[in-house]
């Protein structure tokens, strides 16, 4: 799979495993929060700020969906550390999967 960087359209795409198609939306963030826009679908906002936060932390954050008051911590793969360490070296927040 291809994480295309819209923003950034010179660059070459990043390969992801196939899996990455649904990992992705953990990333995201969602239209109208911190200026992200809405998208078409299969193209995603992945804050730059948040993209750093989880490169030095190696950790991203998630809010149960039977609890939204518990947030768990879940360690990044490699793969998606490769993948974040891609999107701040390359300032790129606006990518589409393919």
């Amino acid at each position: 799979m291809l994480v295309i960087p819209v923003d950034r359209a010179e660059l070459s795409p990043f390969t992801m495993p196939a899996r990455f198609r649904t990992d992705i939306a953990y990333f995201m963030t969602p239209a109208g929060e911190h200026g992200a826009p809405k998208l078409p679908r299969g193209e995603y906002w992945i804050r730059l700020e948040d993209s750093r936060v989880w490169l030095d932390d190696g950790v991203m954050s998630l809010v149960s969906p039977l609890d939204s008051l518990n947030r768990t911590d879940v360690e990044i793969s490699e793969e998606q550390e490769n993948w974040l360490r891609w999107m701040v070296e390359n300032q790129i927040q606006h990518v589409r999967v393919g």
